[in-house]
């Protein structure tokens, strides 16, 4: 699904984020990507996102080369890939439920499509009876839940996540983790940055290590069980 090939990002600062990059990851994978901060993990997550460009290599996504990839299509393939920030990003004006349709709503879907769609993915991340709540109103495990919400109510193929788990406590990461393993049980692929080695630990999925733009170790380990 994913693959990078000798992969180098080099800012115009001069600072050398990504080196010589080679990555493959299959369809139905869960990834994490980690490493202390200035690794290059960020990056990483930029280039698929066509954010920024690479220096130089190249990064096929689903057969499509990025690289070759005309600027008007850049809107569409970002619908195929739900992201998830640290910060959760929740308009503090609008309420759950619109906070998830506003997703759709900027890719046109109807509104038949929307009172459908909005409460069965409220209703997946646990976030049904409280659909009328502002973020505020919220705890930083349930913004993050909506946050997920909205990232998939477009079925993407792919959920990038970066961070997801880093303005939450330990309870609630381990939550948020039991999430987007159900979520990824469901065939979706996901790729996690995080910094957290307890995480990574705890899901024993596949880690990539990152350390000064360079991989340094990709290993895959056995499968996460809820009674871990």
């Amino acid at each position: 699904m994913i693959e990078l090939w000798n992969v180098n990002k080099t800012y115009e600062t001069g600072n050398k984020a990504l080196r010589n990059i080679n990555i493959t990851v299959e369809d139905g994978e869960f990834v994490f990507i980690i490493g202390r901060s200035g690794s290059g993990k960020s990056t990483l997550l930029k280039l698929l996102l066509k954010e920024v460009e690479p220096t130089s290599g190249k990064i096929i996504v689903n057969d499509m080369n990025l690289g070759k990839m005309p600027r008007r299509y850049i809107p569409k393939y970002r619908r195929r890939l739900g992201m998830i920030f640290q910060d959760f990003r929740l308009l503090k004006d609008r309420n759950v439920y619109e906070n998830v349709a506003f997703a759709q709503r900027v890719i046109g879907a109807s509104a038949r499509s929307i009172r459908e769609s909005v409460p069965t993915m409220l209703t997946m991340v646990g976030l049904s009876s409280k659909y009328k709540f502002y973020p505020q109103q919220l705890s930083g495990g349930e913004q993050q839940r909506v946050a997920i919400a909205r990232a998939l109510i477009n079925r993407p193929e792919i959920l990038l996540a970066d961070e997801p788990t880093g303005n939450l406590d330990g309870h609630n990461s381990m939550e948020i983790m039991k999430l987007l393993d159900e979520i990824n049980k469901r065939g979706t692929t996901v790729i996690v940055v995080t910094h957290s080695h307890e995480i990574v630990d705890r899901m024993k999925r596949r880690v990539i290590t990152m350390d000064r733009g360079t991989i340094v170790s990709d290993e895959k380990k056995g499968g996460y069980t809820h009674e871990d």
